[in-house]
């Protein structure tokens, strides 16, 4: 190998030619130094691929308005009374849910909700028994009524199961409550819930007629004739002759 010919250390060979000393030296780049730098090139390309993404941070989404969760809600309650009365007493009768019962319930808890109180009787003095006997004045038999209310974060918004499971146990903690529960003879209920500001209502009605037969209609009395009165000015009396 001549002077020409050897490799300068930065990788490239120099040709030295006889030129006028006017002219640009030409370079030539070495094939294994050329090789090198592109496989370098992939190593970086591929180490930036390989390389963790900064996880950009996504807030969780808003929980449901718990308005549209109320009658979930409902149901769940219902489920978990089921099993507490089957677990009580297997014998118990299921109860059905009662469609009047479900609306009086339903506008017992709406009240509450509007009001912002909770107690047996509204302020006005309604009950769920004058409710019924509005809307049903044959209704007969015995009828119980479990209230409770609830807390929420609305920023967390409310847990389905949850809250059914903590207004179930709050009920069987107290003697009266678990007695509407638990007593074997009722067999129809209704339920409701409502919600307002950080509060949600529940009421539970659970009602039986005893086996009682229905009440007999009363029969409306038997209309009279009216007697016939006449407009007429009656006509005076003959007088005698002489």
């Amino acid at each position: 190998m001549d002077g020409r010919d050897k490799p300068g250390h930065d990788g490239l060979e120099r040709e030295e030619q006889h030129a006028p000393s006017s002219a640009t030296p030409r370079l030539r780049v070495n094939p294994l130094f050329r090789r090198r730098t592109i496989f370098a090139a992939m190593v970086l390309l591929l180490s930036a691929c390989s390389a963790p993404q900064p996880l950009l941070y996504r807030p969780p989404p808003p929980p449901p308005d718990p308005h549209t969760q109320m009658v979930a809600l409902e149901t769940r309650v219902y489920e978990l009374i089921q099993a507490e009365r089957v677990k009580a007493d297997p014998a118990a009768k299921p109860l059905a849910l009662d469609s009047e019962l479900v609306g009086v319930a339903r506008k017992r808890a709406a009240d509450m909700a509007a009001k912002n109180y909770m107690n047996h009787a509204a302020p006005d003095g309604t009950t769920s028994t004058t409710l019924i006997m509005d809307e049903d004045p044959d209704f007969q038999g015995m009828l119980g009524e479990n209230i409770a209310a609830q807390y929420y974060r609305p920023q967390l918004g409310v847990d389905v199961d949850a809250f059914a499971r903590r207004f179930v146990d709050i009920w069987m903690q107290s003697p009266d409550h678990r007695k509407n529960i638990t007593l074997s003879i009722y067999n129809r209920s209704g339920i409701g819930a409502a919600v307002s500001g950080d509060t949600v209502y529940i009421v539970q009605l659970f009602a039986t007629d005893l086996g009682l037969p229905p009440p007999p209609k009363a029969t409306p009395p038997e209309a009279t004739a009216p007697k016939p009165v006449s407009d007429q000015i009656p006509a005076p009396a003959a007088r005698p002759a002489h």
